[in-house]
Parts: C-alpha cells; sequence; structure tokens
C-alpha cells in the first residue's frame, strides 16, 4: 500500500447547534470569530437525505473553520452518555499567556463561567461552554522545548505502557 496523501491541516470541525443566531452571536460577537460561509439547503449534499438546515462557518486567523449545523427543529445535541463532559471539547489557542488573562476576563464580563487557568506544564489553558454545551478549551502554549521533545520521544512507549496497563486491569493480558 501507498503513503496516504499529506494531510495539511484542519479546514474545519463541525457540531450541531440549537439556534445559527445565538451560536453566531457567541462565535462572532465574544470570541471574535467572523461568520464568512452560510450553506443552506433542504437535501444533506453527501447523501440526499431531506433535511433542511443551514449550515456556518466561523474563520480562525489560521485560515481553519469552525462549523455547526442548524437542523430548524431548536433542538442541540445530547451529550455522550457514556463520557464525561469534560473528555470531548475543542481547544483554540491563543498567543500568551496575557491574551489568555484577557480572553478570560472577558468571558467572565460576558456572564460566561470559566474554569482556570490552569497548568498543564506546557500550556495554560481556561474551560468554558457554549450556548450548545459544547465545551471549549482556550490554550497557549508557555514554551518548553525540552520538556515537549522528551514527550515526543517518549509518546510511543508511553502509549505501550498505558495499553499494557489497561489490558490488566480490565483482565484482558494473556
Amino acid at each position: 500500500m501507498s503513503a496516504m496523501v499529506p494531510i495539511n491541516g484542519l479546514h474545519h470541525f463541525a457540531y450541531r447547534c440549537r439556534d445559527a443566531e445565538e451560536t453566531r452571536h457567541f462565535y462572532e460577537d465574544i470570541l471574535g470569530l467572523p461568520l464568512v460561509h452560510i450553506v443552506k439547503s433542504d437535501h444533506v449534499p453527501s447523501t440526499g437525505e431531506y433535511c433542511p438546515f443551514v449550515h456556518l462557518f466561523f474563520q480562525m486567523k489560521d485560515g481553519s473553520h469552525i462549523a455547526f449545523f442548524d437542523l430548524g427543529d431548536n433542538v442541540k445535541a445530547e451529550p455522550s452518555p457514556n463520557t464525561p463532559n469534560w473528555v470531548n471539547h475543542l481547544a483554540l489557542a491563543v498567543s500568551s499567556t496575557e491574551e489568555l488573562k484577557e480572553a478570560k476576563m472577558r468571558l467572565e464580563q460576558a456572564g460566561i463561567p470559566i474554569l482556570g487557568i490552569t497548568d498543564h506544564t506546557f500550556i495554560h489553558s481556561i474551560y468554558f461552554f457554549d450556548p450548545n454545551g459544547i465545551r471549549l478549551e482556550l490554550t497557549t502554549d508557555v514554551g518548553l522545548a525540552d520538556y515537549k521533545e522528551a514527550k515526543r520521544r517518549s509518546a510511543r512507549s508511553d502509549l505501550d505502557s498505558w495499553t499494557k496497563e489497561k489490558s490488566e486491569r480490565l483482565g484482558l493480558a494473556s
């Protein structure tokens, strides 16, 4: 089998939203991500099924997008019943610790509850939810090139260790 074509980056990540205008207000007016594209259709292009929707795209500085589908029924996506609400989240980068502190202050002024600033050694982060119940993280890299290089070198062996530990804990070890 030949090698996969190179994947250049994220174009967009899409979620369901309850209300397009509520979502636009949060992402454009509060987070500052411009609404740059709307697709409105009665049929899903990939499957052909009937399902009226609007698909919104908000652009980040690197050209990637976060996108949403409003299915016109005022229903937001339900969280996964087998997954803690802190697991599934979208982490968005800011440029500095100062910007992270500024974002925290502005979000709190907008009435949005914030968890953090959390120190993850190589990044600092804040956490909050959008109007659709999607957990967001704003994060900034704090440097530590040697730490990150050591983690890169140990990533595969760390995963192998976790896989073995998990297998033993679940009684799957042979």
